[in-house]
């Protein structure tokens, strides 16, 4: 997930510069050109419904879309599911989802401040209060969960900052494993708010389980730039969930750029979610 927080930081730096001189120096991981990436490389991405704007190499595979995470064995998985649509604006999943059903997924999080810890307590109360036949509880102390929220510190590039990563689920129906969570001070402040965490975790988790952005079409509506990108037309990776309005969803939880506050589950977030796993 993105905030677009920092659009007149980046139009100040216009005065000197191009948008990317704004980036911090201070990153973990390092944003590597486009060029860097081979024409396979986008091609395979591009065959999976994914924009490949801004894309960038990351350790163990790519980031795309700001907040998603492929790994090379995605690059390769192939559908077998034929409820493929184009996207418009309705709540989209991937064709992937979390099986072996009803099954308990558990949270763990490793060197992070307090909050962040609070934040994933909050989630998990959100996710489950939904009735689900997936639920949500934390790790045992000391030991990794199926899905393990962790730090990464980079700033903000190009008029965006990266709030946190995660990935899509397996193709034996797992959860993707890994939450990375923005440490640096310009993503949530000195004092970051519990609620926003636990949003933009909510969020991440959302992709875990197989949930796309809502404005998948265009990342604009929620982004507030042309240059979010526009995904166009997908025929792999993006399954329309039926029930799922045909119209914007300013409040959705899986919307691509944060609003900068607490964002949880909007009625139309509970029938995508209630379709896929109730």
């Amino acid at each position: 997930m993105k905030n677009a927080k920092f659009l007149s930081l980046a139009a100040a730096c216009l005065l000197f510069t191009t948008l990317y001189s704004c980036k911090s120096n201070n990153t973990e991981n390092a944003v590597e050109n486009k060029t860097d990436i081979s024409n396979n490389t986008l091609a395979q991405v591009k065959t999976l419904g994914f924009s490949t704007d801004n894309i960038r190499k990351v350790e163990g595979g790519y980031l795309v879309e700001g907040d998603i995470f492929l790994t090379e064995d995605n690059l390769t998985e192939v559908s077998t599911d034929a409820n493929l649509n184009i996207a418009e604006t309705e709540q989209y999943r991937t064709t992937n989802l979390v099986k072996s059903l009803p099954r308990v997924i558990t949270v763990s999080v490793t060197n992070l401040p307090q909050v962040y810890s609070d934040a994933v307590n909050t989630m998990i109360s959100r996710y489950n209060s939904l009735g689900l036949r997936i639920t949500f509880q934390r790790a045992a102390t000391g030991s990794k969960g199926n899905i393990d929220v962790v730090g990464f510190n980079e700033g903000p590039s190009g008029g965006f900052i990266t709030l946190g990563s995660a990935g899509f689920p397996t193709s034996s129906g797992n959860p993707y494993n890994q939450i990375k969570m923005n440490t640096n001070e310009a993503a949530y402040g000195s004092n970051p708010n519990l609620l926003y965490l636990a949003s933009v975790i909510q969020h991440e988790v959302g992709h875990c389980i197989g949930f796309r952005h809502t404005d998948y079409m265009n990342r604009a509506f929620s982004c507030g730039s042309s240059g979010a990108g526009n995904e166009g037309k997908s025929t792999v990776g993006a399954v329309r969930i039926p029930g799922t309005p045909s119209q914007p969803d300013a409040a959705s939880f899986m919307l691509a750029c944060s609003n900068g506050g607490n964002r949880t589950f909007n009625a139309n977030d509970v029938i995508a979610v209630n379709y896929l796993y109730k």
